[in-house]
């Protein structure tokens, strides 16, 4: 799947088939009708609210897409004097990267298949050298 055009709508619409929901169920659940559910099948973003009622229902993080495309296509954090550690915030804080399952098995099979170089991973998706040889380390078959 290519993160880096994320159309949600239609990301929707395919769970919405992969679980055989019916509109008039979906329409009840949101107090809707079946124009405005295409609306949303068609729309290639939606509040975040809505998301999350989306999300529950078909029972699949739709959030976790837009983190892959940070992790992936996002540039790179610019070095200040002073340690993110020290910074104060209220906000909940995370763990900088997350890698899951799904992403390095990706990334494992564009190496293994020859589509990219190690080298090309790493500039591309800015994964540590040492992560990477860890990730081949570590999940290649001996």
């Amino acid at each position: 799947m290519n993160l880096k055009e994320i159309h949600i709508g239609q990301l929707i619409q395919i769970r919405v088939d992969e679980k055989e929901m019916e509109a008039a169920r979906l329409c009840n659940y949101f107090k809707c009708t079946e124009n405005e559910l295409k609306k949303v099948y068609e729309s290639e973003d939606i509040s975040a609210a809505l998301l999350l009622k989306w999300s529950k229902l078909l029972e699949y993080d739709f959030f976790r897409l837009y983190s892959q495309h940070l992790i992936f296509y996002s540039p790179p954090a610019i070095k200040n004097f002073q340690k993110s550690s020290d910074l104060k915030t209220s906000l909940p804080q995370f763990r900088k990267n997350i890698y899951t399952s799904e992403m390095i098995g990706f990334i494992l099979e564009m190496i293994n298949s020859g589509t990219k170089t190690k080298q090309q991973i790493i500039t591309e998706y800015r994964i540590p050298k040492t992560t990477l040889y860890k990730w081949i380390e570590k999940y290649s078959s001996p």
